[in-house]
């Protein structure tokens, strides 16, 4: 007999039939009318070439060969519920590794405080931080990466859910002691002026920041490019340039290299920082577990 002749709706009458010894009541317990577990009883007599259930007196009696087949046929069910329902999540018990594509500002805000939960509740999660690149869109739909950051103004790429994370704003950033540090305000024609340090990820080289100025009829000189955060502060802490970059991260810094934080004489407005995901991974309970880390870390950052 093929697996594929039979009926596996049958084990489910069957386990009833087996645990009630009654056709009326195993009926009730699945959600059968009497008539229909009487049918799938007669199919089940057919299906094993035995009774399984006799009449004596009021009621009924298993046969020897369904005596044999109940604590089977229960084992078989409870393995059946195993494999179907959603088992507890508990992230001690995770064993995963995930990719999140990240720039170093972004790893350095966030990845201290995250690996101090995961360590304590998920020791078995291991975090890898992976470039950001014109690729990103491709590389999260291959599932290549798990979990990404953006700006709430940026269009999503496709197949992706994002939520928010962190209300940031860009700040103006020059060393202590640099010649317009005292200066209690400066315009856009000083700070077109100054000499910059500017970040790309994506190898884009116009920003909204030269098309404001543009529109104001004016240019900057634009010395260092560089996709890393940490070497745009590193460089302005050693020079007379300036930088315009994320206030939460520039603020984690300005002790130690001496930096000064100014409100930029330009509109910038606020950086809604998201997290980003693949629609694919909707269901991941680890991921969402970890995206929760991430905004406990971010809530205890606002503070």
């Amino acid at each position: 007999m093929h697996l594929k002749a039979i009926d596996l709706n049958l084990l489910t009458a069957l386990g009833a039939l087996l645990r009630q010894h009654s056709v009326s009541r195993a009926a009730r317990e699945v959600g059968l009318s009497q008539p229909a577990m009487s049918r799938a009883l007669d199919r089940l007599r057919h299906l094993f070439g035995d009774e399984l259930m006799i009449r004596s007196g009021a009621g009924m009696v298993l046969t020897a060969r369904a005596e044999a087949l109940a604590p089977r046929v229960q084992a078989i069910l409870a393995d059946i519920l195993d494999v179907v329902a959603e088992p507890e999540f508990d992230p001690g018990k995770e064993r995963r590794t995930l990719r999140i594509a990240a720039v170093d500002s972004q790893t350095t805000l966030f990845f201290p405080g995250v690996m101090a939960r995961l360590l304590k509740d998920a020791p078995d999660v291991d975090l890898r931080a992976v470039p950001m690149g014109p690729d990103l869109a491709r590389r999260m739909q291959a599932g290549e990466v798990d979990l990404t950051f953006s700006l709430a103004n940026y269009p999503l790429p496709p197949g992706t859910h994002s939520e928010s994370l962190l209300e940031d704003r860009l700040a103006l950033v020059l060393r202590r002691g640099h010649p317009v540090a005292a200066r209690e305000a400066l315009t856009m024609a000083d700070y077109a002026a100054l000499t910059h340090v500017t970040m790309s990820i994506f190898g884009d080289s116009h920003t909204e920041t030269d098309a404001t100025l543009a529109a104001a009829g004016l240019e900057r000189r634009i010395a260092l490019t560089t996709p890393h955060f940490s070497a745009a502060l590193a460089t302005v802490a050693r020079t007379d340039m300036v930088t315009l970059i994320s206030r939460a991260f520039a603020r984690q810094f300005a002790e130690p290299l001496g930096l000064v934080l100014l409100e930029p004489p330009l509109p910038t407005g606020a950086l809604h920082l998201t997290l980003v995901w693949p629609a694919s991974r909707k269901n991941d309970r680890l991921l969402a577990w970890l995206r929760g880390i991430f905004k406990e870390v971010a809530a205890e950052m606002a503070d």
